[in-house]
């Protein structure tokens, strides 16, 4: 359920399912491999957390006997490294991910970043062949999300016109599904072919979407790819300094200072009283809002501690 809701770009939502997941799996003892919080890690970004995450996953599942929990490490690392236009690094785990077997989705999926991560690094040959791949896939199985795919798979191996042509389909076809950081990719990948073609005015409008679009969602990696493209189009942006503490709720600014001074979530979690897994939910937001991977980080991130928040002497 976390993955699909993060595929629709519903990152809180997302990340309130995770918790409620942890929480159970506390409770009963009974271990869930978290593809949900893997796939909004890697739509967030984040890449330190993603690493954490695909380790104890693969670790989780290898030693229960599901070793093929790897496969949805791939696609999620390509996302990453596409989002930051590192397309030539991306190239590996998208194929990874793009096999057959054994996992379907995972591998339509992972067709979806080889496309990108190939014809942005200018493997045209191996953009194309996934590109039949997908529309394979289209021809047992059609809709407007898959279809949409599609065509801005096609736009990124079409010229001229076509090219155009295949971008509109793909935005509007999208624009009709729940998959917004889709949708929101397609305006981005649009602006950029559009600035390549030196047709500025019309860039920075498919590109002012495409920014506006993925900073609402939470997707940074690809907002701050928008954001450079605007710069390069001659467009005026104010510098891209986050209002990192006015960003956090009271309670997450509560949490994130006590976090600063020390205590374990445990700790924070009886004073507050909330679970630890609540707990380490707040803090994976703090950390997005606030662009850093970890508690050491809090210290230059944060102001120094109120005195009402120290910790209480043992």
């Amino acid at each position: 359920m976390a993955q699909a809701v993060a595929l629709a770009g519903e990152y809180g939502r997302a990340e309130q399912l995770i918790a409620e997941a942890d929480v159970v799996t506390e409770a009963t003892g009974t271990p869930v491999l978290q593809y949900g919080a893997i796939y909004l890690a890697a739509y967030q970004g984040n890449a330190a957390r993603l690493s954490a995450l695909i380790d104890s996953t693969v670790s989780q599942a290898s030693a229960g006997g599901q070793g093929n929990a790897v496969v949805y490490a791939s696609p999620a690392q390509a996302i990453v490294l596409n989002g930051r236009g590192r397309h030539r690094e991306a190239l590996a785990p998208a194929q990874d991910a793009s096999d057959d077997v054994p996992e379907l989705v995972t591998s339509m999926w992972g067709l979806i970043e080889l496309v990108e991560a190939a014809a942005g690094c200018g493997e045209m040959e191996l953009a194309r062949s996934a590109t039949d791949r997908l529309a394979e896939r289209n021809d047992a199985s059609a809709n407007d999300w898959s279809r949409g795919l599609e065509a801005r798979a096609r736009a990124l191996l079409a010229h001229g016109d076509a090219a155009e042509s295949l971008y509109r389909e793909a935005i509007e076809r999208l624009g009709r599904t729940r998959l917004r950081p889709e949708l929101a990719r397609a305006h981005l990948l649009f602006g950029e072919w559009l600035r390549l073609q030196n047709r500025r005015v019309q860039a920075r409008q498919q590109l002012r979407t495409a920014l506006d679009l993925l900073s609402g969602i939470g997707m940074s990696h690809f907002a701050e790819r928008a954001r450079h493209e605007l710069l390069v189009t001659g467009e005026r942006l104010p510098e891209s300094t986050p209002e990192t503490r006015d960003d956090l709720t009271a309670q997450e600014r509560q949490i994130a200072m006590l976090a600063r001074a020390g205590p374990s979530n445990p700790e924070i979690g009886g004073r507050l009283f909330l679970s630890p897994r609540a707990v380490e939910w707040h803090l994976r937001k703090v950390f997005t809002k606030l662009g850093i991977g970890s508690r050491r980080e809090l210290v230059r991130a944060l102001p120094d501690p109120d005195p009402d928040l120290e910790p209480a002497s043992a």
